[in-house]
């Protein structure tokens, strides 16, 4: 029998459309339960899928900063969440939902 060869999974080479990387946010934010950081690693696939130097740019940060604070190893501040989802082109919005 073959030696079997694995690669790991990057769901980043998989978000190709806005759709698709909406529809990925939004799941992760339903996956969340209150993780900020798993937020901001979900942002952080979704920028490496459309370029990260690029979403840099367009947020007003610099690239290393993004990849920091989208690393999924820290919270970044909610600012910086609103510059890097304004730069990959989603909005966020809000439903009524039954409080926790």
């Amino acid at each position: 029998m073959g030696k079997t060869t694995t690669t790991r999974y990057d769901v980043a080479e998989h978000l190709r459309t806005p759709e698709e990387m909406a529809a990925y946010l939004e799941a992760c934010m339903e996956e969340a339960n209150g993780d900020a950081s798993f937020i901001a690693k979900a942002l952080g696939d979704i920028a490496r899928a459309k370029g990260m130097a690029q979403v840099a740019r367009d947020a007003g940060l610099s690239r290393e900063s993004l990849y920091k604070a989208l690393s999924g190893e820290r919270s970044p501040g909610f600012d910086t969440i609103l510059k890097v989802i304004g730069a990959l082109g989603l909005k966020l919005h809000a439903e009524a939902g039954s409080p926790s």
